[in-house]
């Protein structure tokens, strides 16, 4: 596996398990008790903006049908003055009047229609959020009581952070009382033996007396040893030594490191999203894929031959490469990153770690 899927998937578990140890189901079930009544509120307001609408072209209308009583009665008056002329301007106005009055009536229906749907349809949502309170309680209950029990089992079989610490130091203070016990079973059996007495400076018993008298016996044997030796022709120089060339250490040489080639620019969609481990996300073209894919085999070869200086050299043209081919992306992008690569600064020691090499 390359060393850059090997960093992705190095990210993606340590993400999924913060994500794990922070997550706390009781904010879980409050969150969506939360979303639930937002959209409670949102169908309350949509209802309510149906009905305004609702009343606002009723309003029209009833003014509309006032116009139109209005006009047919000028109509009726005109005929009765003898002025057909007249009469006859008014009914036209009149039918425009109807045929608005007409073109409302629908809009009216479907707006009543809409509303009697949102209205059912918060009355069903709220029902729904009644139960799910009920239920958000238990299980909170259940979560609470649960995690409870399992703090309580492990303090009891010391599983516990707490009771291992515990455990620990009471591990440490018996290794150091057998400690002390052992030293001190030690010193007596020294202050018995007479080992810990106080020596008299030049007194028969003096250390350095006795050194000397140990020194002057081996001598006195070493001389009589010689002398039977050349009594009994034994003497013999003695061969000299060869001393065998010492051969130089062999250095390892690194291997070569792939230099980036020019790149042409990707067509549309043709990109991949890399993300440098600590900083920042950059789109680049694909067409520089090859030369990727070189510099993570040099990465990888200098890993496994400890070469720090290959390394770190690699590290910077692989950063440069992104950096002068790719588009930085915005922090608040969310986007899936194909990529992940070690940053310009990281170590060799860091990445043996990371990948536990």
């Amino acid at each position: 596996m390359s060393v850059f899927k090997r960093l992705s998937q190095v990210f993606q578990q340590k993400a999924n398990a913060a994500l794990d140890k922070v997550e706390d189901p009781t904010q879980a079930l409050d969150l969506s008790y939360t979303k639930m009544m937002e959209n409670l509120q949102q169908v309350r307001r949509s209802i309510a903006d149906v009905l305004t609408s609702q009343k606002r072209l009723e309003a029209q209308r009833a003014q509309l049908n006032s116009q139109f009583e209005k006009l047919q009665g000028q109509a009726r008056q005109a005929l009765q003055q003898g002025q057909e002329d007249l009469a006859k301007t008014a009914l036209e106005r009149a039918r425009v009047v109807k045929s608005q009055v007409d073109a409302l009536n629908p809009q009216i229906d479907q707006l009543r229609t809409q509303e009697q749907a949102l209205e059912d349809t918060g009355r069903k949502l709220q029902a729904k959020i009644e139960v799910f309170r009920t239920q958000r309680e238990t299980m909170k209950a259940q979560y609470t009581a649960a995690k409870a029990s399992s703090e309580a089992v492990e303090n009891l079989s010391g599983l516990s952070e707490h009771m291992t610490d515990v455990n620990l130091m009471l591990d440490r203070a018996q290794e150091k009382i057998t400690q002390y016990q052992a030293r001190s079973s030690a010193v007596g059996e020294l202050a018995d033996s007479g080992v810990l007495d106080s020596l008299a400076i030049g007194g028969g018993n003096d250390d350095i007396e006795r050194q000397l008298r140990s020194a002057t016996s081996s001598t006195g044997v070493d001389l009589e040893l010689e002398a039977m030796k050349a009594e009994l022709g034994l003497t013999a120089a003695p061969a000299p030594v060869a001393q065998l060339p010492t051969m130089p250490t062999p250095t390892p040489i690194a291997p070569p490191i792939a230099a980036p080639t020019p790149h042409t620019t990707a067509p549309l969609g043709e990109v991949l999203t890399i993300r440098i481990a600590g900083e920042s996300v950059y789109q680049v073209p694909i067409t520089i894929k090859p030369q990727l894919d070189a510099l993570d085999t040099a990465m990888e070869t200098a890993i496994s031959h400890s070469d720090e200086k290959g390394f770190a050299n690699c590290a910077r043209q692989l950063n440069n490469l992104i950096v002068s081919s790719g588009a930085l992306l915005a922090d608040e992008t969310m986007a899936v990153s194909d990529l992940v690569v070690p940053s310009g600064d990281m170590t060799i020691d860091e990445a043996k770690k990371l990948f536990d090499m």
